[in-house]
């Protein structure tokens, strides 16, 4: 088999064996039995396994975020971005389940680090660039545009891991309920909002 050939399917092998079993419980012994290789071959390719699983983590995270980038480069209104935000990701879980438990596997997205924790932070900061221009349009401050793009993005991809398994409703309902919890709590946001039992903010 030639090289690149044989690079791609040590790559399409690793991402099935990783979202199955998780990095740590996935050897190179494993790995080159499944694609009918010796070690020396995913060495070769790879340097080891944290080499495979760093390229079949990367290759994933462009595959997404370029998925991200197109929704998100037409124009529409706030609200239709922020669904098709919502059923890129949906789409994603549904189409390429593999790849989205090999991202949330072994860096939850409630713990900020690692692959997921990268990959969320980079769809983030497309959404942020969307609420800042609408939060300029709508006199709130900017500023505060990344602290809620983290938030939307946060809650959308914890929705999708849940998702994952449950696979119901569908992801169009789905992403509907999402957007519209999202939007109703953006559209009525107070320009200078305080701690309700009045004590000063960051307390």
């Amino acid at each position: 088999m030639p090289g690149p050939e044989r690079r791609r399917q040590l790559l399409d092998v690793g991402r099935a064996l990783f979202a199955e079993h998780g990095f740590a419980a996935t050897s190179v012994e494993e790995i080159a039995a499944s694609a009918g290789v010796s070690k020396p071959v995913v060495y070769e390719h790879f340097g080891g396994k944290q080499g495979l699983h760093a390229v079949v983590v990367d290759r994933e995270m462009h595959r997404l975020l370029s998925r991200f980038g197109t929704a998100l480069s037409a124009p529409g209104h706030p609200r239709e971005l922020l669904e098709r935000a919502a059923l890129v990701l949906l789409e994603y879980i549904e189409q390429d389940t593999d790849g989205f438990r090999v991202l949330v596997r072994d860096a939850p997205v409630s713990s900020g680090a690692g692959s997921s924790g990268s990959l969320l932070g980079e769809v983030a900061r497309k959404v942020e660039h969307v609420l800042a221009r609408e939060f300029a349009t709508r006199g709130y401050r900017p500023e505060l545009a990344g602290l809620y793009s983290q938030a939307l993005v946060g809650m959308v991809a914890l929705a999708g891991q849940w998702w994952l398994d449950a696979r119901s409703p569908g992801k169009h309902e789905v992403a509907a309920q999402l957007v519209d919890l999202a939007y109703d709590g953006l559209s009525h946001l107070e320009r200078h909002p305080g701690p309700l039992d009045g004590r000063a903010s960051g307390s």
